[in-house]
């Protein structure tokens, strides 16, 4: 895990967890507004959010990692077409289906597979990254290296949506009401082999999802259980999971992750913690934390203001959706 994280209070982490757990949820516009421009965006005190949101392309750039999972950038991203054969990019307005190049391939390797594996259509695809990456308004603290993806836990449906269905749809909750387990009414043998169809690839280091989800991984995974060490427990992630991949070889500015224990992660012991009261049913603080100021450019590679300052790209995402219902 990456040692930034250590520092922070659990319940900071509940609260952020939580809240990107529902921001995946909610529903965006067909029409979204532009950003108005900013007064000053040389200004070294900006928040680098304001700054990345408002790339609409990629970087006119050889493609480039630059930076740790949740402080960096990307230069040359790859969108991820919106309509493919078997997958259908959700939230179009977050303008967040961009990508390194190895990414956006699996991508569309796993959405193969759900239909082979699984029997399901294809995969609703959630977010991956902004054009160049960097930190995001809302939602997630990592995603900003074109290196982590959000596949939805709902099948991909055997039609195309719309573009209001892709705004307003909302994913299955997987999980019980008392986070102990999953819900036997939606959670399938499907949804296993998925998950383990993304595991087994070999880019692949790491897949989040929430301990309850884990848990039934544990209890019903058969055969090579091998792949089960990739797959870990996070708070939120009960309506999608988290793919996160490897630094690509050569990419040297790319700050990589340690792999994960071999461990299978499935003893009382390891899944202990995640089933707390402390973690289920977290007491708010006598005193609430301050919120974290927002990271600035100066927190970020240096390489990341050549990023933005490049010309965009001539980039054409194909298949847009038709219509608005």
């Amino acid at each position: 895990m990456n040692p930034r994280l250590i520092l922070i209070p659990l319940i900071a982490l509940l609260a952020a967890a939580n809240a990107a757990s529902a921001w995946a949820q909610d529903k965006g516009t067909v029409h979204p507004k532009p950003l108005p421009p900013l007064a000053n965006p040389n200004d070294p005190k900006i928040a680098a959010k304001e700054l990345f949101g408002r790339k609409e392309l990629p970087a006119a750039m050889p493609t480039r990692v630059h930076g740790f999972y949740a402080h960096g950038c990307i230069a040359g991203a790859e969108g991820l077409p919106i309509n493919g054969d078997n997958w259908q990019v959700m939230r179009l307005s977050r303008n967040r289906y961009w990508g390194h190049p190895d990414l956006v391939a699996l991508v569309k390797r796993l959405a193969a597979k759900a239909r082979r594996d699984a029997g399901w259509p294809g995969i609703l695809v959630g977010d991956m990254s902004q054009p160049r990456g960097g930190p995001m308004f809302t939602g997630h603290a990592s995603h900003q290296v074109g290196l982590d993806a959000d596949i939805w836990l709902t099948p991909m449906p055997s039609r195309q949506l719309s573009r209001n269905e892709r705004e307003e749809m909302s994913a299955v909750m997987m999980v019980r009401d008392d986070r102990l387990d999953i819900d036997p009414r939606v959670f399938t043998p499907g949804h296993l082999a998925v998950i383990r169809a993304a595991a087994l690839e070999p880019t692949v280091q790491r897949i989040f999802v929430n301990a309850a989800i884990k848990k039934a991984l544990c209890r019903e995974a058969k055969g090579d259980r091998g792949w089960l060490h990739k797959v870990r427990p996070m708070y939120g992630h009960d309506y999608h999971f988290h793919i996160r991949i490897k630094c690509p070889p050569g990419a040297t500015e790319c700050e990589s992750q340690p792999d994960p224990n071999e461990g299978e992660g499935c003893s009382a012991g390891d899944l202990a913690y995640w089933f707390s009261d402390a973690v289920l049913h977290p007491k708010p603080p006598k005193v609430p934390p301050k919120p974290k100021p927002p990271m600035t450019m100066a927190e970020l590679p240096p390489a990341c203001k050549t990023v933005l300052k490049a010309p965009d790209a001539k980039h054409e995402v194909s298949s847009r959706p038709t219509g608005e219902r």
